[in-house]
């Protein structure tokens, strides 16, 4: 009802508009089942960066619930025509920007801000988008049409309390459309991302409070019929959130959609129980006991160990020796003694390990030689068992560090368990780890209510523990605390997953009030430098992987659950864009490429740094990032000679004929092609409009 509100205030006869509302009130009395709520007016945002034109779609800041197609402009003012109603107006060019009304087709492309690179020997790259989310969502359904593994997003709540906006106005808890205005904002997004997740194997997490779980929850039943959702209940805030005159709130709801395989993988804790330690890890003595003890039993397990008589370091194990051979007659190696498989009583035994398997488990870290003074010539060598090692790869060990000799300290094993739908950890308080923590980098408080980094790696990790490799996005990424947590996670395991976050540039309320006082616009320098991408998400980005606050000073303390300093950054890399709209025409002339070669570089992965483009009019090839382009067909011969042998990932070819662009792809032997330009607008002005 509420689009149709919005059209109705614009008809110009009043009893006409009295006579349609009043019946059109009769028909908002009629209920439904299920979740109904009114699908509002497409909405808009501004491109403050494109120059108002003639024929642009128009209007004035703050004031995106009326658009203005502008029909000409004289003397610096627009001669406008008001969508709907008609009107015509003239307003100041300087009063306008140029809007685009979000569905309609866009030609996005990225415009490089910035980048932190401190992994240099490293292919992996996070990215960060300055950009309206719907837009970017756009973007990405041409980069990364179902091959998303996880998408974790924190939209706004909807609390009533300016925590959002609607077409550029702040939605309080007045307003009457207030939830049909969120759940039409959520559904546009959810549609698109939908579009990213893979099919086969992949997780939508989304964290809501109680103003919107329960719509959220039926709009998601809605939109993935076809996968299993969950509810988790998770404490953020132990000592409560006031509610007047009702319960506090310590909880906030995560929703997890299981997309085909996906599913959680056990972990050592149920997230509510205090984790319970079943035992340290036994180590087993390489000299064997019990039957078939004795060196008649296996004598190709009777074989010296070496060690230095100078220091008692491990040097080499010997030859096994046959049954006739005495122990005492083989030659020792000057200045090391020799240590046998012998019983207490004096008799020969033999080892339970092969030379072989001694050594691959030594340089595992796996074999432990024990105490020894100057002087003796014994010592007890012990080993981790294959039940112990078999039990370190399904994760139910929890390695506490190596000594320096490279022997694995002990450790403590654990039965993996699936955690519970109700979580009660108290590195989860958004208190003391989301808006504490980024003092360390700010030495202020910068940002309203960040989550608590381990609560978004915990929740992260759950459903890409084994997925070393995944692809995580965050669209309503806010101070960046997801990055953040799969930079710490990637630390943690080992892991490669590459991370895309992307906000708005949006000022605060009281800092907007100030920079128009003092005469400034959006789109200005003096704004947009404290907006939250540039002024909060990216600073933290770059102090978390070079491990410094804003001012360059060493982070203080350690991440929980390790011994990781913080000031040790992260082995990573990120580059920052602001995202841009070309125009379409241009695109189709092929005098765009410099402008889209960002765009083409996360198509084909992101790996390495971004290039720059190159001047050669025919081609360009980056071995490092394992694409290629070819501009001038003429030159494909050519053109297949100079990415011989480089391990080519993807190559774009600029043609307008798919006949050409199918024999030159053919010849190629590379095992992705996309034929530029068409492949870009194609998917623009077609599949998106379909939403």
């Amino acid at each position: 009802m509420a689009a149709i509100d919005d059209l109705i205030r614009q008809i110009g006869d009043p009893a006409l508009r009295a006579r349609i509302a009043e019946e059109v009130g009769r028909l908002s009395q009629q209920k439904k089942f299920g979740l109904v709520f009114e699908e509002h007016l497409p909405e808009c945002t501004p491109l403050y960066e494109v120059p108002v034109r003639r024929g642009a779609l128009a209007a004035r800041p703050g004031e995106l619930g009326r658009l203005f197609v502008v029909a000409e402009i004289a003397d610096g003012v627009a001669t406008c025509v008001e969508k709907g109603s008609g009107a015509k107006e003239k307003i100041p060019v300087a009063e306008l920007s140029t809007v685009a009304a979000f569905g309609e087709p866009i030609y996005p492309y990225l415009k490089p801000l910035d980048c932190v690179e401190n992994a240099p020997s490293s292919g992996l790259w996070h990215t960060l988008i300055e950009a309206e989310n719907y837009h970017a969502l756009q973007l990405f359904d041409y980069l990364y049409h179902g091959k998303v593994d996880c998408i974790y997003i924190d939209p706004p709540y909807n609390t009533g309390a300016k925590d959002w906006k609607y077409n550029n106005d702040y939605v309080d808890g007045s307003d009457q459309y207030r939830h049909s205005k969120w759940l039409s904002m959520m559904k546009k997004r959810l549609l698109l991302a939908k579009r990213l997740l893979n099919p086969k194997d992949s997780v939508l997490i989304v964290t809501i409070d109680e103003k919107e779980y329960l719509h959220l929850g039926c709009l998601l039943e809605e939109m993935f019929p076809e996968a299993r959702m969950q509810m988790v209940s998770s404490v953020i805030n132990p000592s409560g959130s006031a509610r007047k005159n009702l319960f506090s709130r310590a909880e906030e709801y995560i929703f997890y959609i299981f997309i085909g395989d996906a599913h959680v993988y056990p972990n050592r804790e149920d997230m509510i129980h205090p984790l319970k330690e079943d035992m340290q890890v036994r180590w087993a003595s390489l000299l064997r006991s019990g039957s078939n003890s004795t060196r008649e039993a296996r004598p190709n397990l009777f074989y010296p160990v070496f060690f230095s008589m100078e220091d008692g370091t491990f040097y080499k194990t010997g030859e096994s020796l046959p049954l006739n051979q005495n122990r005492n007659d083989i030659s020792i190696p000057k200045g090391y003694f020799a240590v046998w498989p012998m019983k207490a009583n004096g008799s020969e035994a033999r080892w339970t390990l092969s030379q072989q398997t001694l050594e691959d488990k030594r340089k595992k870290g796996f074999v432990k030689f024990g105490q020894w003074k100057k002087g003796d010539t014994t010592r007890t060598i012990s080993y981790i068992s294959e039940g112990t090692e078999a039990a370190l790869e399904r994760g139910e060990l929890e390695i506490l560090g190596y000594d320096e000799d490279g022997t694995l300290k002990t450790g403590r094993s654990f039965k993996a368990v699936v955690p519970l739908t109700v979580w009660n950890k108290p590195s989860h308080a958004a208190g003391d780890y989301g808006s504490s923590f980024l003092l360390n980098f700010f030495n202020k408080n910068i940002f309203s209510f960040p989550k608590s980094i381990y609560a978004v790696k915990d929740t992260i990790n759950f459903v890409t523990q084994n997925k070393p490799n995944a692809l995580i996005l965050d669209f309503f990424a806010g101070s960046g605390t997801t990055l953040h947590a799969i930079n710490l996670l990637n630390a943690e395991d080992g892991g490669n997953r590459r991370c895309i976050l992307v906000t708005n540039n949006e000022v605060s309320a009281d800092e907007a009030k100030t920079l128009t006082n003092e005469g400034h616009k959006p789109g200005e320098e003096a704004w947009e430098r404290l907006g939250i991408a540039r002024y909060v998400t990216w600073p933290r980005t770059v102090c978390s992987i070079e491990g410094h606050d804003v001012n360059g000073a060493p982070l203080k303390g350690n991440y929980l659950g390790s011994d990781r300093p913080m000031a040790e950054g992260f082995a990573a890399n990120a580059a920052f864009f602001h995202l841009g709209f070309l125009d379409k025409n241009a695109v189709a002339r092929g005098t765009q490429l410099a402008k889209l070669l960002s765009v083409l570089w996360l198509k084909a992965g992101a790996i390495g740094k971004c290039p720059e483009p190159q001047s050669d009019e025919k081609m360009m090839v980056f071995p490092e990032n394992r694409f290629a382009v070819l501009v001038d067909t003429q030159y494909a011969d050519e053109f297949a000679a100079a990415i011989a042998g480089k391990d080519m990932q993807t190559v774009y070819i600029i043609t307008d004929y798919e006949s050409e662009y199918k024999s030159i792809a053919e010849n190629l032997g590379v095992p992705t092609t996309y034929q530029l330009y068409r492949d870009y607008l194609d998917n623009f002005t077609i599949n998106i409009g379909r939403n």
